[in-house]
């Protein structure tokens, strides 16, 4: 029996149910089921109603065909097998087995094809995935990462399969624990599955790898942009204390001349671990503090973990305990387990209820001049038990429903984040919020930046850190990063160093060392360290306006910041297994050394012709070469046609109003750029208040035509003059800037 509905059609053959919905022309619900049960969203998906879309369903010879502008879906109506195919007939994706639909699991097989995988968010290895076989269950793993690691702090059930002719995504929303193996098993087929839940899966077609990301976050939504002093660098520590200590180091940091915009206060500044208070001993006086280092330009972020100490004469606890907001156990009694301030329990943030309580407290919390929240522990993590985590037979409830800990594990991150979100929205209704989370499931982006949890201060984890967070970046969180120098162990001056390097072009900026390691401040390994650290940080700073632009494309679009080459480069062959170089933009190319002693590393340059960043060397495209990489540069190329907006470097980002940009042109026929700007700070862009303006030049014959063209203009604070700069260009005859030739390069904004 078949059913036609208006997003498309529900397909009966006993016991199970076929429900495919058509989002998109590009964009197919798949819902199986053997129950009389509805389709599940999790907190995943943002997108919960679409267009009508035009489609056409026929049937014919036991099959039944799905027709929209840009695929054609068969489905057999014996095996309810799925194939996917372009509008010529060739196939994208097709089904290889039935799908097991069972109380205990569910699984869909696919048949595997000369293809590579990407995305998965948070997993240890390279960046290509075949041959893999992996999970989704957030963990909190101290224990030294690895190519084996199978199970770390983030969950992102979505890949991309690329192959010779076509790229797709699929997303797997389902919450419980996850698995995907992608050929490890067969050289025939993939599968992927949950012990527990629905087949509930999108299909993602694309021309190309950007718009399957960008059709993925159109579903899971996008990163709202944040506020721009989070772009800049970040000092922590596990723990800066008293706050003399803290005091010191914000000094340090403006004394040396070394940009710093955030500093982390860890969970020594509670009283006894106990979140919302101050430790009165060691933060006797935590206001002056705290205005101290605001008035030094200092942004604050405080460290927030889930767990409620257990002691009845502590508010936050009493509370929780009286209004019955803490998760129980499977008989009803509020769970206790133990994290840092010993034996704690747990609120409960998938009940709206529980998260209205928790953004009152943050609300309360933030107003002494706390500028961000740092959700720490809430994969959720707990001490002294085999899983790491609470009992999977745990009650929580959602929507009404009383659903298990086994459910609920994966999304207890993003909920803590949403609820932290409309805490700070609360005191601060107009501020763009800032939350750090360690823990994450699909979807995380909307609420919080992300770094990739306790690594170590090694050279594997220096390299792991590449195709990590670009494996995150295109599974649809572009604001990511990795604890600079490693969290735990003893960096060294060489590994800092060129952590340092590689990592002022990754997207979050923040360095992060254990309790009891030695110091991991820039200047803490000696002069040369810090004099690296201060030029390269320097760079960042330079870099901001650049920087800021992809924030908003990935604001407006889904794209990682951070890229692999295959992003942008993705019918070049030699791009799909790179895992050690990436792209910032489409314009900078950064290939970081992450081994000991090496002066020197090898490089491949895609197409075109590249230009060395520090000293204009040209290199030819499509070729490798090794270059030189002294210990105070890593290879970094810009490449031909390439317009970069820069700015001088500040000491931090709130310092003074930037009343001029630098736009660097690089050599090429023709280039074309979109340059953003806002204040930085308040949602006000979204009720229009930003600029945008169309950057783009031609050369032809020793002349330079440039063109910069205001498309949006609601921001009065921006920067009122431009100055070109052009690089790599020889023999220039004139150069014409809006149809008039100029000798100065320049432009005034008003």
């Amino acid at each position: 029996m078949i059913k036609r509905t208006a997003e498309g059609i529900i397909l009966f053959r006993k016991p199970k149910r076929l429900e495919i919905r058509v989002l998109t022309d590009k964009i197919v619900n798949v819902f199986i089921t053997d129950k009389e049960e509805k389709r599940k969203d999790t907190i995943a998906v943002e997108k919960k109603s679409y267009p009508s879309v035009n489609f056409e369903v026929k049937e014919e010879n036991g099959k039944l065909f799905i027709s929209t502008k840009s695929l054609d879906i068969e489905v057999d109506m014996e095996t309810l097998f799925i194939t996917f195919k372009d509008k010529k007939g060739n196939i994208i994706n097709e089904d290889y087995k039935e799908v097991v639909i069972e109380d205990s699991e569910v699984k869909c097989y696919k048949r595997l094809r000369e293809e590579h995988f990407y995305g998965f968010g948070e997993k240890a290895g390279y960046l290509d995935k075949k041959g893999e076989k992996l999970e989704m269950w957030n963990t909190d793993e101290f224990m030294t990462h690895n190519q084996t690691t199978k199970l770390l702090y983030e969950s992102y059930p979505f890949f991309i399969g690329m192959n010779k002719t076509h790229v797709y995504g699929i997303f797997f929303d389902n919450s419980f624990r996850s698995f995907f193996n992608m050929g490890e098993e067969s050289e025939e087929y993939y599968y992927f599955g949950a012990y527990g839940g629905q087949m509930n899966y999108y299909f993602i077609y694309g021309d190309d790898i950007k718009e399957v990301v960008e059709n993925y976050t159109y579903i899971t939504g996008r990163i709202e942009l944040p506020p721009l002093w989070a772009l800049g660098n970040q000092q922590s520590r596990y723990s800066y204390t008293p706050q003399e200590r803290v005091i010191e180091i914000a000094k340090t940091f403006r004394k040396k001349d070394i940009p710093c915009d955030v500093i982390y206060l860890d969970i020594d500044y509670m009283e006894g671990y106990r979140v919302f208070t101050w430790n009165k001993e060691t933060f006797k006086d935590y206001r002056k503090m705290l205005k101290e280092l605001n008035d030094m330009g200092f942004k604050v972020v405080t460290i927030v973990d889930p767990g409620v100490k257990r002691d009845y004469d502590y508010f936050v606890y009493r509370e929780g305990i009286e209004k019955d907001y803490f998760v129980k156990d499977k008989y009803g009694i509020t769970y206790v387990g133990k994290v840092w301030p010993g034996e704690a329990c747990f609120p409960d943030f998938l009940q709206e209820r529980v998260r209205n309580w928790w953004a009152e407290k943050i609300g309360n919390f933030i107003r002494d001049g706390i500028s961000g929240i740092w959700n720490d522990m809430n994969e959720p993590a707990v001490f002294e038990t085999p899983t790491k985590t609470m009992p999977e037979d745990n009650i929580h409830v959602l929507d009404g429903e009383r659903i298990t800990h086994r459910e609920a594990h994966n999304l207890y991150a993003n909920y803590m984040a949403l609820a932290t979100k409309e805490g700070l929205l609360r005191e601060r209704p107009n501020d763009r919020p800032f939350i750090l989370s360690r823990a994450a499931f699909a979807g995380i982006q909307r609420y919080a930046a992300i770094w990739t949890g306790d690594n170590r201060s090694i050279y594997e984890h220096l390299l792991m850190m590449m195709p990590m967070l670009m494996n995150i970046g295109l599974s649809g969180q572009p604001f990511a990063g990795a604890d600079v120098g490693g969290f735990e162990g003893d960096c060294n001056e060489e590994l800092f160093i060129r952590w340092i390097e590689a990592a002022v072009f990754t997207p979050f900026l923040r360095v992060h060392s254990a309790i009891g390691t030695k110091d991991q401040e820039p200047w803490s390994f000696g002069k040369r360290a810090e004099d690296i650290s201060r030029k390269f940080i320097k760079i960042r700073y330079e870099l901001l306006p650049y920087i800021y632009d992809l924030f908003y494309e990935a604001y407006r679009k889904g794209y990682p910041i951070m890229r692999p080459l295959v992003f942008e480069y993705q019918k070049d062959e030699n791009t799909h297994n790179i895992y050690d170089e990436f792209m910032l933009g489409e314009n900078l190319l950064v290939a970081p050394v992450y081994l000991p002693s090496k002066e020197r590393r090898e490089v491949y340059l895609p197409e075109g012709i590249w230009y060395d960043y520090f000293n204009g060397d040209v290199y030819e495209g499509g070729k490798y070469y090794l270059v030189d990489a002294p210990i105070d540069k890593i290879p970094v190329f810009v490449k031909e046609g390439a317009i970069l907006v820069k700015q001088k470097p500040l000491s931090y980002i709130e310092e003074e109003e930037i009343e001029e940009k630098i736009v660097e042109i690089y050599n090429g026929e023709k280039g074309k750029y979109l340059h953003y700007e806002d204040d930085g700070k308040t949602l006000n862009y979204k009720k229009g208040n930003y600029n945008l303006f169309n950057i783009e030049f031609d050369y032809h014959e020793g002349e330079v035509n440039i063109k910069f063209e205001k498309l949006h203009f609601g921001y009065k604070g921006g920067a009122k003059k431009y100055r070109f700069v052009l690089k790599n260009f020889n023999g220039v005859r004139r150069v014409i800037v809006n149809g008039r030739e100029v000798e100065n390069y320049e432009i005034y904004i008003s």
